[in-house]
């Protein structure tokens, strides 16, 4: 049983090279990364979605086996964006799957037990049918991950998609603090989110435990998913 709010950290080292003013291959962005990652893990954070598409196989690997040391002993779960066999190897909690058609029942014969799924769709439609152990929902707010045309789902689309869904939905894309009692109001499991985990400045740190308060108070104040 996956718990109420689910809230995921979603990683991208260029946006957080951006946010520090540093290149995206500085020596320091791993480190402050895997800061990051211990930030979310000692405030509840329950998933962290390593999302780094752009590292090989085998560097892909070793980032989430130091990730995985980090959150030893915590509740924190991390699953790998899309790779099977970069989830499989590493030893991960689970894999986070693209939207597309995707035959779950066969990752499921090829992981171990308790092995965790879960899947990006983009339209409501297409969580009527899905079979991960979780949803991840968007494009629901503007972000900067998207161009400027792309369209947005907004809350009636996320209401939607948690109306068809048979397992938990998390809204994704541009979510930030002021947006989460109308998130909570649509039934959605909880929020995933890169930009609302990432720092200010250089200088600053994430209010982690901040944040997980105002998430976990939000989803309470409505109740549990209808």
């Amino acid at each position: 049983m996956l718990p109420r709010p689910l809230i995921c950290l979603v990683t991208d080292r260029r946006r957080l090279a951006q946010r520090l003013e540093v290149g995206p291959d500085e020596p320091q962005i791993d480190e402050r990364l895997e800061n990051l990652v211990a930030g979310a893990a000692d405030a509840g954070i329950d998933l962290v979605q390593a999302r780094e598409n752009d590292l090989p196989a085998l560097g892909m690997i070793r980032l989430v086996r130091r990730l995985l040391d980090i959150v030893r002993g915590t509740e924190t779960r991390i699953v790998v964006n899309d790779r099977l066999d970069v989830a499989l190897a590493a030893g991960a909690h689970g894999v986070h799957l693209k939207d597309g058609p995707v035959a779950i029942e066969r990752v499921r014969a090829a992981a171990p037990a308790g092995f965790l799924i879960g899947q990006s769709i983009h339209s409501p439609e297409r969580a009527a049918n899905a079979s991960a152990d979780y949803l991840v929902f968007g494009t629901v707010f503007s972000t900067p991950s998207k161009p400027e045309a792309h369209d947005l789902a907004g809350l009636a689309g996320l209401r939607a998609a948690v109306r068809q869904a048979r397992v938990p939905v998390l809204a994704i894309g541009g979510v930030k603090l002021m947006h989460l009692a109308g998130v909570a109001g649509t039934g959605a499991a909880g929020i995933a989110a890169i930009d609302l985990f990432l720092p200010d400045g250089p200088q600053l740190v994430v209010p982690w435990h901040r944040i997980s308060e105002e998430v976990r108070q939000a989803f309470d104040s409505v109740g549990p998913a209808p």
